[in-house]
């Protein structure tokens, strides 16, 4: 079966840095992907290129088979981008902060808008939150705010940049059970990049590990644990580490 979304070559370069040197990522339709490896390593450049964020140095990022650069070029692209610490503004309601992606991009009239807002609000359990500021709001209904921003635009592929930021372990859990459950009920794409090992592997169909700006190792979780390549079984035990070490502390 051909990927939903496919990277090929793909490379992005801050001066001698050489962040992305020829990344490849295939991604399957409905399945939930992630992407780990150490920090600053450039797994959040890798989804900023893929969202046109930042534009890529070489390389190739296609949707469906076909080139994603035409497709923006038509306003076809069906992408959604979900920010580190939601990137809500303060001084827009729960329902302006979710509207703000249709009255940016979208024909749609503003009765049309505020039906969709409100419609994408009461799936997520929001209906009474759209009056509020995200001041008065918990951390958790931040995070379906920011996910219903990211769906009012009804995306095929919505890219999740280290989504539980900032979160105790139980908040955590809670954010990786809504992407999953979620992607089921609205029929997106997931692709996540995430610190969280092993717990965001509970819903991973796929997990990609970038080191020295590629693709080193792209397979179930399953076959993660089994591989044997020293540079990846070390970054495995060094954050399994680094977890264990933070539950003995609490």
């Amino acid at each position: 079966m051909a990927p939903y979304l496919k990277i090929s070559g793909l490379k992005k370069h801050f001066g001698a840095n050489r962040v992305l040197d020829g990344g490849d990522l295939e991604v399957g339709k409905g399945q939930v992907t992630t992407v780990i490896g150490k920090s600053g390593i450039g797994k959040s450049v890798l989804l900023k290129c893929i969202a046109g964020l930042l534009s890529a140095d070489a390389g190739t990022v296609e949707l469906e088979g076909k080139p994603l650069s035409r497709q923006r070029a038509d306003g076809g692209v069906a992408f959604s981008y979900m920010f580190q610490n939601n990137a809500l503004f303060d001084s827009l309601t729960a329902r302006e902060n979710v509207a703000l992606p249709l009255l940016e991009a979208s024909k749609l009239e503003r009765g049309a808008i505020a039906a969709r807002v409100d419609s994408i609000l009461g799936q997520l359990e929001l209906a009474e939150a759209g009056d509020r500021y995200p001041g008065e709001l918990s951390g958790g209904m931040k995070k379906r705010v920011a996910l219903a921003r990211a769906l009012v635009t009804n995306p095929g592929i919505v890219l999740f940049d280290e989504p539980t930021t900032g979160l105790d372990p139980e908040r955590k859990f809670s954010v990786f059970e809504m992407i999953e459950e979620y992607g089921d009920r609205f029929g997106f794409t997931a692709l996540l990049v995430s610190h969280d090992i092993p717990e965001v592997f509970e819903i991973s169909d796929r997990v990609a590990w970038l080191d020295g700006g590629r693709i080193r190792f792209f397979g179930s979780p399953g076959a993660l644990n089994a591989e044997a390549e020293t540079a990846l079984a070390g970054f495995l035990e060094k954050a399994n580490y680094g977890r264990s070490r933070k539950a003995r502390s609490n």
